[in-house]
C-alpha cells in the first residue's frame, strides 16, 4: 500500500496497526523516493485464519467408510 506523507501523518496510528496486523508493508513516496514501514517480525498466516464451525473435525478416512445407502437416491 502506498500513502503520501500527509496521509501517513493524518492516520499514522491506524496505518501502523494495519501493518502489525496484516504484515503488509506501507510505502511512503517522498521526493521521488520510497520509504517502507515493515514489521520487524513476520506475521503468522495461521493467526489470521477465521474459524469455520461447520467444517468437519476429525479423520477424513472415517467419512469414506460411512454407510450412505439410506440417504442415496439414484433418481436425483
Amino acid at each position: 500500500m502506498e500513502v503520501s506523507p500527509s496521509e501517513l501523518r493524518k492516520n499514522i496510528y491506524n496505518l501502523l496497526d494495519q501493518v502489525l496486523e496484516t504484515g503488509i508493508p506501507i510505502e511512503i513516496k517522498r521526493k521521488g523516493k520510497k520509504l517502507k514501514i515493515v514489521p520487524s517480525e513476520p506475521v503468522s498466516k495461521l493467526a489470521k485464519l477465521a474459524e469455520h464451525p461447520d467444517c468437519i473435525v476429525g479423520d477424513p478416512e472415517e467419512l469414506v467408510h460411512l454407510d450412505w445407502s439410506d440417504n442415496w437416491n439414484p433418481n436425483l
